[in-house]
């Protein structure tokens, strides 16, 4: 029995062996185990680190964990581009979570040393490694002229300089009076056949940090005299430019350019920018009520896909959003009208924008300035005698004190009146609204023939014992939505006729506004107490504390101030850069870095960046 048990048993496992293996004439139908999913990835290196407002002090090396980096005054925030070497890893900056490869969420940055830290974590989400980045952010004393930049075809009178735009790593400055006759991008500008007709330059900043000219713009329908290049506006690729003295009768958007029967209509004209920096006209854009003499296009201001046009002498006696535009009885009461881009590039007019109390001379549209769903419009001849917010708007016993409207868009696009804006000390002849500037919650509104003899920030605004030496006012915005006066600005150094607010720009918690200033002074923080170079102009920078307070931080005269150059007469601020214009200066030089000690050709005009 024990060895009958054993032969069964022997035979049992050998057939089970073979089932198993299978003979070799089976072994073809055999089905093989799947393999398990491949390892994940243990790579937790980055390919690189970019700071957005300055540079790395140092080569990137993935090998090297520890960084240090600058940025200017100016760069009160940044954000960090951290790609890793694996895709799949995963990025975060401070502890946020950021896309490799892209901007990471904002950093703010205080005065000196911020340290930044990036973490990668490896795909297997164990594997990490961490890389500080050190920044020092510079402060106002750091503030310096960087670029001395002129058109790439200098001529006298040309204006170069009149008005200035920046947006991320490029600008572009206006030169009105310019006289080429080319037509569009990069044509011959060599010529002088159309005698003020205006053109555009704009410029970028190459990988290396080299500012280079991008493009010579100029209109579809080139003519002289109408100055092209008076207004300009710019957000990431698309440039607007206006030219107010344009005198087609054409309607609306893409109409017929070649008309001039409508003498100073005015005309605005959009630009776009593709992939590989090419510059291209979108639209040739008209109002819907087109007039001659309205000057539609005096003032443009732009915010990603919406558009706002000024049109100051524009004559309808309408009052409020979308009413009558037909009729022509209320000369020079000015409007403003809105239009909109869809994703194929097509634009259309949203909105056409009258002032709450229309009346005539009042150039409502003179300035206008827009940010996102916000709208805020100069009216600077209005006369009304009431003072701050939503006052009295009945009253015109204060001749030409001037007044700002706020705007707000809804979900649905409609635009509404948020606020009626007067100055805090309003009187007649001021000008109030006659420059305007909105960066998120906070607007300033200039007024360059304010009379006030008070100093610097909140000083006494009810004397008149300095006429036309202008004033600045900051107005914030609550949650609630309620507009209220911030601060009233004053120069340091307020001069009769220096009409301080001819030009102003904000951005984050800094303000700059330019004057038609005397010194002599050159560079930053000089001498301000002479009147030895009359006309020369400055630039004066604000900052604020965070708590409630505005500061003067900056007192900025040209690197080669001169007679009558007009330093100051248009200003446009960035995250990185604060670019100034002077219209008047006379040196022949052409393109960046230039001779500025010519004065050869006077009122060409020039550009300054200081950072």
């Amino acid at each position: 029995m024990k060895n009958s048990a054993r032969a069964t048993i022997a035979f049992v496992l050998t057939t089970l062996v073979l089932a198993a293996c299978g003979s070799s004439s089976n072994n073809k139908n055999t089905v093989e185990e799947p393999e398990g999913p491949p390892p994940l990835g243990t790579d937790a290196s980055l390919a690189s680190i970019e700071v957005s407002t300055g540079d790395l002090d140092q080569v990137f090396d993935p090998g090297i964990n520890d960084y240090t980096a600058t940025t200017t005054y100016l760069g009160e925030a940044t954000n960090i581009v951290a790609k890793a070497n694996d895709a799949n890893a995963t990025v975060s900056i401070n502890g946020a979570t950021a896309v490799t490869g892209e901007a990471s969420e904002t950093v703010v940055l205080s005065d000196g040393p911020n340290l930044v830290t990036v973490t990668v974590t490896a795909e297997d989400a164990t594997t990490s490694d961490s890389y500080s980045l050190d920044i020092t952010r510079a402060d106002a004393t750091g503030l310096a002229h960087q670029e001395y930049v002129k058109a790439s075809n200098t001529d006298a009178d040309d204006q170069f300089g009149n008005a200035i735009a920046f947006s991320g790593n490029s600008f572009a400055v206006a030169a009105a009076a310019e006289d080429s006759a080319a037509n569009t991008v990069n044509g011959d500008g060599l010529n002088n056949d159309a005698l003020g007709a205006g053109a555009v330059y704009v410029f970028h900043s190459d990988a290396a940090g080299t500012w280079v000219q991008e493009a010579y713009l100029k209109a579809s329908n080139t003519g002289a005299g109408r100055a092209f290049g008076h207004s300009i506006a710019l957000d990431g690729d698309t440039l607007v430019v206006g030219a107010h003295l344009e005198d087609s009768a054409a309607t609306g958007i893409n109409g017929d350019e070649t008309d001039t029967s409508a003498v100073d209509a005015g005309a605005v004209y959009v630009f776009v920018r593709d992939g590989t920096g090419t510059w291209t006209q979108q639209a040739y854009i008209k109002a819907s009520n087109t007039g001659a003499f309205d000057n539609f296009g005096v003032s443009v201001a732009l915010s990603g896909d919406t558009l706002a046009v000024g049109a100051h002498q524009e004559d309808s006696s309408a009052s409020g959003v979308d009413a009558d535009q037909a009729d022509n009885g209320s000369a020079d009461a000015g409007a403003v009208y809105v239009f909109t881009r869809d994703v194929d590039g097509n634009w259309t007019q949203q909105a056409y924008v009258k002032a709450s109390n229309t009346d005539p001379g009042d150039r409502f549209g003179s300035a206008v300035a827009l940010s996102q769903d916000t709208l805020v419009v100069g009216a600077p001849n209005e006369a009304g005698k009431s003072s701050g917010i939503d006052g009295n708007e009945g009253s015109n016993n204060s001749a030409d004190a001037g007044a700002a409207y706020a705007f707000s868009r809804d979900g649905a696009g409609v635009w509404a009146q948020q606020a009626y804006v007067k100055a805090s000390n309003t009187d007649s002849g001021d000008n109030f609204g006659e420059t305007v500037t909105l960066s998120g919650d906070t607007f300033v509104v200039g007024a360059p023939r304010e009379d006030s003899a008070a100093i610097g920030v909140d000083g006494p605004q009810n004397s008149n014992r300095a006429l036309n030496s202008g004033a600045a006012y900051v107005f914030g915005r609550d949650g609630s939505g309620t507009w209220s006066q911030q601060a009233y600005l004053k120069a340091s150094n307020t001069g009769s006729q220096d009409q301080f607010g001819r030009a102003v720009t904000n951005y984050g918690d800094f303000i700059a506004v330019g004057a038609l200033e005397d010194s002599s002074a050159t560079d930053l923080n000089g001498d301000q107490g002479n009147n030895a170079s009359l006309n020369s102009g400055a630039a004066y920078m604000f900052v604020y504390d965070g708590v409630g307070s505005w500061s003067q931080v900056a007192y900025i005269k040209a690197p080669n101030t001169g007679v009558p150059d007009a330093f100051g007469v248009s200003l446009a601020l960035g995250d990185t850069a604060l670019l100034i214009g002077a219209n008047a200066e006379q040196s022949s030089a052409t393109g960046i870095g230039g001779d500025m000690t010519d004065d050869s050709a006077p009122g060409a005009g020039a550009a300054y960046i200081v950072r």
